[in-house]
C-alpha cells in the first residue's frame, strides 16, 4: 500500500527524534512513544505542525519539557523538510516546512491520483457497519435518508483506510408492526376487489403505497382471501407485503446508490430450526449473566404503569449500564433488546469484533444495554460504536414541507431526492455532524452560488477542467497526461511561490490526514468540510487572478509557469474527486 502522508510522516521523525535521544542516553530505553502526536496547530502563524512529544515524555524521563523540547527541536532541525523547529509554551515545539515539503505533497496528489490518500491502517480487520434497518411498513423518509448516507459514507471511508467492510441492513420484519403492515395491506386488498373501505381505521397505515401490495393480491387470490378466517390469511399478506416494502426500499436505496451486502432478517432469528434468541438468552445464562427478579419501579412512573413481577432480565449493569433489563414480556414473548441480543451475537458468531451501527435520534436511550449486551457476548473483546443521526428539518425556502402526496404522513426519501438529485442529497446529508439537527432547504441545495456547499465543491472540480480544457485552447502542445513522472520531473514547481499557492498546497497535503482522522473518529462530515474548505481556497485563487494577472492560472507568454500551476489545479482537481467519491457525490467535469 503507497501512502503519502506528510503529518503520518513526521510523526515518524518526531520518534526518531525521541530515538536518538534514546542513544545519546539522554531518553531511557524502552520509553512510551505512543502518546506522541503531531497535528496542525490551531494558530498558523504558530507553524504548520506542533508536536507534544517533550510533554508526554519528560515526565517518564524525569526532565523538564523545555529542555526536552530543545534538544528534540534540535534533531528536528536537521530534517531536510524542516525550516523552523521552535520551543513554545510549557514545552510543544512548533515546526515550519520548508516549501519543498508541500510542492512534494503536491506530486504525490497529482501521481497517485484517486489512491492519494488511501491508506491501510485498518490492517483488514473486519467491520459490520448496520445503517439505515427501517420498519418494512412503507417507504423510507428523510430521517431514513440521513441514516442510509451517514452509514454509506462511513463504509466507504473504512474500506479506504483498509478496513474489511460490510454494509448491512437489518430488516424487522418481526413483532406487532408486520402484524398492522398485514392488515393495512388487507384493507387494500378488499379495496382492489372494489369494495369501498372508506376512510382507513386509525391504527392502520393509511398512505396510498400499500395499495399496489392489495392489488398484486387481488391479482393472485382473487376473492380467496376473504372466506379464510385472519389467522389464515395474516401470514400470507404479511409475506407478500414485508416482500414488496423490502423492494420498494431497495429502489429508494438505489436512488441514493447505497447497497448493502447483507440484508439480515430480524424474522430468521426465531422462524427457523433453532429459536435463536433462546438460545441466546440460555447462553447468557449458563455464564451468570441472565437470571430470574425483579426490577425496582422506574425513576418517576406513576405507580400504575409499574408491574411488580418476576422477569427474566439481563445483567447488563455489570457491564456498564443504569439497571438491569427485560428480556421477556408478560405474555412470554421476547421483547425486542432480546431479539437484538441475538442480531448482535449472530454479527460476533461472523467474525466481527468492530461493530458500528447507525441508530435514529429516538433510540440514544438504548445504546448503554446494547453495548452492554455486545461486551457480554464477546467476553469484552468486541466493541459497538452507535452513531446517532439526528432528525431532518425538511423546509422549502425556509417554510416546513411537512405532508407527502404518497406516503401521507412524512415526505419520502425517493420525493426528496426526485425533486433535487442524488448528489445534493447526499453532500448536504453529511455537510453537518451526525448528532446535530440538520435544516434541508429544497430550494437552497439547488442554489447555484456560494451558499449552496454542494454546488460549491462540484463547481470547484468542474472550474478545474475548464481550466485545462482553456490552457489546452492557449498551448496546443501540452501533453495529454502531465501527471507522467517525465511531466512532473520537468515542472518547476519552485515558481508556485504566491503565499495563495502555498496555503492551497498545504491544503492538499492535509487530505490524507483528514481521511485518516475521519475513519479513526468514525465522522464521515469532516470529509465534506474539509473539501468545502479546498474548494473555497481554489475558487480564491481563481479569483485573485482576475484582480492581478500574474496569479492567473494561464499565462499567455509563460509557458513554464502555466504548466506549474496546472499541476496545482490537477493536485485539487483529484483531491476533490477523491474525497467526492468517498461520500457518493459525482465530481462533474462541466455544469451549467
Amino acid at each position: 500500500m503507497v501512502t503519502t502522508n506528510i503529518f503520518a510522516e513526521m510523526l515518524e521523525r518526531v520518534h526518531g527524534a525521541g530515538d536518538a535521544l534514546i542513544a545519546a542516553g539522554i531518553l531511557p530505553a524502552g520509553i512510551d512513544q505512543s502518546r506522541v502526536t503531531v497535528e496542525p496547530p490551531r494558530d498558523s502563524t504558530h507553524g504548520d505542525i506542533a508536536t507534544n512529544a517533550a510533554m508526554v515524555l519528560a515526565k517518564d524521563a524525569g526532565q523538564k519539557p523545555r529542555e526536552l523540547a530543545a534538544a528534540l527541536a534540535e534533531n528536528l532541525r536537521a530534517d531536510h523538510r524542516v525550516e523552523k523547529a521552535e520551543v513554545a509554551g510549557p514545552g510543544f515545539i512548533n515546526i515550519t516546512l520548508k516549501s519543498t515539503a508541500w510542492m512534494e505533497a503536491l506530486v504525490a496528489a497529482v501521481s497517485l491520483a484517486r489512491q492519494y490518500g488511501k491508506s491501510d491502517i485498518g490492517a483488514g480487520v473486519a467491520v459490520n457497519v448496520e445503517y439505515v434497518s427501517a420498519n418494512p411498513t412503507g417507504p423510507m423518509h428523510v430521517g431514513h435518508c440521513r441514516g442510509a448516507v451517514f452509514g454509506d459514507a462511513l463504509a466507504s471511508l473504512l474500506a479506504f483506510t483498509g478496513f474489511k467492510v460490510t454494509r448491512e441492513y437489518y430488516i424487522n420484519d418481526a413483532g406487532a408492526q408486520v402484524d398492522v403492515l398485514a392488515r393495512s395491506a388487507f384493507l387494500r386488498y378488499r379495496e382492489a376487489l372494489g369494495e369501498d373501505i372508506g376512510a382507513v381505521p386509525d391504527g392502520l397505515y393509511p398512505g396510498d403505497y400499500l395499495k399496489p401490495v392489495g392489488a398484486a393480491l387481488a391479482a393472485e387470490y382473487a376473492d380467496a382471501l376473504l372466506l379464510q378466517p385472519e389467522a389464515k390469511w395474516l401470514p400470507i399478506v404479511r409475506i407478500r407485503a414485508i416482500e414488496m416494502m423490502m423492494a420498494a426500499i431497495r429502489a429508494d436505496l438505489a436512488a441514493l446508490n447505497v447497497s448493502p451486502d447483507v440484508f439480515y432478517s430480524e424474522r430468521s432469528l426465531i422462524a427457523g430450526h433453532v429459536d435463536r434468541v433462546g438460545d441466546a438468552i440460555e447462553w447468557l445464562r449458563q455464564r451468570g449473566f441472565v437470571y430470574e427478579g425483579r426490577l425496582p419501579p422506574p425513576k418517576g412512573a406513576p405507580v400504575e404503569d409499574y408491574e411488580d413481577r418476576e422477569q427474566t432480565l439481563f445483567r447488563s449493569t455489570q457491564f456498564g449500564d443504569d439497571v438491569d433489563r427485560p428480556l421477556k414480556k408478560s405474555d412470554g414473548s421476547y421483547t425486542y433488546f432480546a431479539s437484538d441480543i441475538a442480531y448482535h451475537r449472530s454479527k460476533i458468531e461472523r467474525g466481527f469484533r468492530t461493530l458500528i451501527d447507525v441508530w435514529g435520534a429516538d433510540h440514544g436511550g438504548y445504546i448503554k444495554r446494547m453495548q452492554a449486551a455486545v461486551a457480554a457476548l464477546s467476553d469484552r473483546k468486541a466493541e459497538l460504536d452507535v452513531k446517532i443521526v439526528q432528525l431532518v428539518k425538511l423546509l422549502r425556502a425556509g417554510e416546513p414541507v411537512k405532508m407527502s402526496k404518497r406516503a401521507g404522513e412524512f415526505v419520502t426519501l425517493r420525493e426528496v431526492v426526485d425533486e433535487v438529485g442524488r448528489d445534493a442529497v447526499r453532500f448536504m446529508m453529511l455537510f453537518r455532524k451526525n448528532d446535530a439537527v440538520l435544516d434541508f432547504d429544497l430550494a437552497k441545495v439547488i442554489e447555484q452560488s456560494r451558499d449552496n456547499p454542494v454546488f460549491y465543491v462540484q463547481y470547484g472540480h468542474a472550474r478545474a477542467q475548464s481550466v485545462f480544457r482553456n490552457a489546452r485552447a492557449a498551448f496546443p502542445d501540452l501533453p495529454e497526461d502531465l501527471t507522467t513522472p517525465e511531466h512532473l520531473a520537468a515542472a518547476n514547481l519552485a515558481r508556485l511561490s504566491d503565499p495563495a499557492e502555498l496555503s492551497l498546497m498545504r491544503r492538499i497535503a492535509l487530505y490524507p490526514r483528514t481521511v485518516e482522522a475521519a475513519s479513526v473518529a468514525h465522522e464521515p462530515h469532516r470529509i465534506a468540510f474539509y473539501l468545502f474548505d479546498l474548494a473555497s481556497e481554489f475558487h480564491a485563487l481563481y479569483t485573485l487572478g482576475n484582480a492581478s494577472p500574474h496569479l492567473r492560472f494561464i499565462i499567455q507568454n509563460d509557458r513554464q509557469m502555466t504548466v506549474a500551476r496546472l499541476v496545482l489545479v490537477k493536485g485539487v482537481a483529484t483531491v476533490l474527486e477523491s474525497g467526492l467519491a468517498l461520500l457518493g457525490v459525482e465530481a462533474p467535469n462541466e455544469m451549467r
